[in-house]
Formats: structure tokens, C-alpha cells, sequence
């Protein structure tokens, strides 16, 4: 009966919440712009990296103090459970770094060497560097709590863990509806990017992962000189593009190019089948667990009270 209470509120939470996150981002959003030196009524004017962090700063404080509500007076369940936990989890925050990089330097040199876009020179900048990386860890903290942390969470307790996976992903495309350059192609981008994020949270339960990537995926495509998402930031590498496209992204950056696409689809199936082959070996050795366990307790009935445990 407790499960069943569970299924029936967990897409309610989700439309609970949209409101008031609405509200208090604004409010919070809106005291970062002023403290930044940002007007109210400007806030689609280009800012500087050091005002749009500030802006991001309140917006991370506003949303884990929305979501630490609702985990705690809704969910009624500790604010780590949203998938911080931290045990084992470094060589996943190191992997999802890792696979971000790759996919952004690999894009960058087949569009360099295709003719796609052309080298113009490198602006290094320590302070807007630091700034910089600052920005997107923040950015990826916010994004990935909110959607797979809080909503996918909550969508697989009333759904199939994929239908869910997919509504998470399609409500990550439609938080960038409004961002520069999005079209139908950038969108479905996005929603596939979505389902990358999510996918190792279907069986983990944990951000880490997902947050190292959005952090090398945003932070790599920056600095080679990419927009991200539509929007402007500091890039350590410059370069022109004389015809935007689908192949190289045009104003949106990489992530709105075919090339992403194919990343996206491949990492799908890496990481699909990477948790598929884990599962089904901690199937085996737990079967094997058992029946060594059984064979422990037939042949020797003092043993009878043992008990064999097998974690993941």
C-alpha cells in the first residue's frame, strides 16, 4: 500500500513544484542581477562572466532551498537522497569529465579539418577562466539536481523508468526553449542530451556522473570557442565560421550539430550497455552467492544463522 501511495504522487510532486521554482528563481535570479549590477529590465542584455555567475550563484541557493523543502516536507526524505552520495562515485565524476572533453576536442578537429571552421587565435584569460569554470560547475549542479535528481526521480516512481527518462529529457529541451538560435534540430539535440544525463541515474541513483559531463560538455565546447546552448562565454580558443550549419552547429554551438547528435546516440548505447552488462553480472554472482550459501548451509547446519551479503 506504501508503494502504491508512492506511484500516485510521484508525477504530482513533479507538477507541484514547477510553480513555485518559477517564483522563487525569479526572486532569487532577480537579487543576484541586482547585487551583479544588472538592471531588472535588462536581463537579456550580454553580461559579464563575473555578473552571470553571481546571477547562477543565487540561482543554485534558490533552487537547492526549494528542493531541500520538498525533500524534506513532501518527499520526506534527506536532501542527499536527490543522488549525492559520494561513496565510490570519484571514478564516475572522472569518466563523465573525461567522455565531455573527448567529445568536444574530437568535434573541434573535424570541423577544423573539414573546412567548417577556421582557426582565428588563443585568448587566454586566467580570471575569466576561473570564472568560467566556476559558472558551468554551477550551471551543471542546478540543472542535474533539479531534472534527474528531483523530476526524474519522481517520474519513475509513477512511470516506466524509460517513459520517464524520456518526459525528464523532453522538459530539459523545453528549459532551453527560449535560448538564442533554438530550432527543432538544437531542440531534439538537447532531448537527447537529456537521456545521456539521465540514463546512469536509471540505475545508479546517482548525479555524480551526470554532473561531471554537463560540467565537460558546457566548460569544453566554451573554451574551444563554441557557443553553448545559444549563449556567449569565454573561449581560450577563437575561431570563425563563414556558413553556419547543421554540421557545424552555427550560432548554437556543437551541441546543435549532427555530429552531437551522433555522440549523443553512441554514448546511449555505451552507457546502456555498459549498465546492462553490469547488472546482468551482479545477477550471476549474486545467483552464484546463493548457492554457495545453500550448499554452506546443507552441509553444515551450524552455519544455518550465516548470512551471505553481496553489494554492488
Amino acid at each position: 500500500m506504501k508503494q502504491t501511495i508512492s506511484t500516485m504522487h510521484g508525477w504530482k510532486r513533479v507538477l507541484s513544484i514547477v510553480l513555485p521554482y518559477f517564483i522563487i528563481i525569479l526572486i532569487f535570479q532577480g537579487v543576484g542581477a541586482l547585487i551583479a549590477g544588472v538592471k531588472l529590465s535588462d536581463l537579456e542584455s550580454e553580461q559579464t562572466s563575473l555578473q552571470q555567475l553571481i546571477i547562477s550563484f543565487f540561482d543554485l541557493i534558490g533552487t537547492f532551498l526549494l528542493l531541500w523543502l520538498f525533500m524534506k516536507f513532501i518527499d520526506k526524505e534527506p536532501f542527499v537522497k536527490l543522488g549525492f552520495q559520494t561513496d565510490n562515485r570519484l571514478k564516475e565524476f572522472v569518466v563523465g569529465i573525461a567522455i565531455g572533453f573527448v567529445i568536444m576536442v574530437v568535434g573541434y578537429l573535424v570541423l577544423l579539418y573539414s573546412n567548417e571552421l577556421f582557426f582565428v587565435k588563443v585568448n587566454f584569460d586566467l580570471k575569466e577562466l576561473i570564472l568560467t569554470i566556476l559558472l558551468f560547475t554551477i550551471v551543471a549542479i542546478v540543472e542535474e539536481t533539479l531534472v534527474r535528481g528531483y523530476i526524474l526521480k519522481n517520474l519513475m516512481l509513477s512511470y516506466n523508468k524509460y517513459v520517464a527518462l524520456m518526459i525528464s529529457a523532453l522538459l530539459f529541451s523545453l528549459m532551453h526553449s527560449f535560448n538564442p538560435d533554438m530550432d527543432l534540430f538544437s531542440f531534439f539535440d538537447l532531448f537527447l542530451a537529456g537521456i545521456v544525463m539521465g540514463l546512469s541515474y536509471l540505475y545508479t541513483r546517482n548525479l555524480w556522473f551526470p554532473i561531471a559531463m554537463h560540467l565537460s560538455w558546457n566548460l569544453f565546447q566554451s573554451l574551444l570557442g563554441f557557443n553553448v546552448s545559444g549563449l556567449n562565454t569565454y573561449s581560450l580558443i577563437e575561431f570563425k565560421i563563414n556558413e553556419p550549419n547543421i554540421f557545424n552547429g552555427g550560432g548554437f554551438g556543437l551541441e546543435g550539430s549532427v555530429l552531437s547528435i551522433i555522440a549523443e546516440l553512441l554514448l546511449i548505447a555505451g552507457i546502456g550497455f555498459y549498465y546492462h552488462r553490469k547488472r546482468t553480472q551482479n545477477l550471476v554472482q549474486n545467483e552464484l552467492v546463493s548457492s554457495q550459501t545453500s550448499i554452506l548451509k546443507n552441509n553444515n547446519p551450524l552455519a544455518l544463522d550465516q548470512k551471505v551479503k553481496f553489494t554492488e
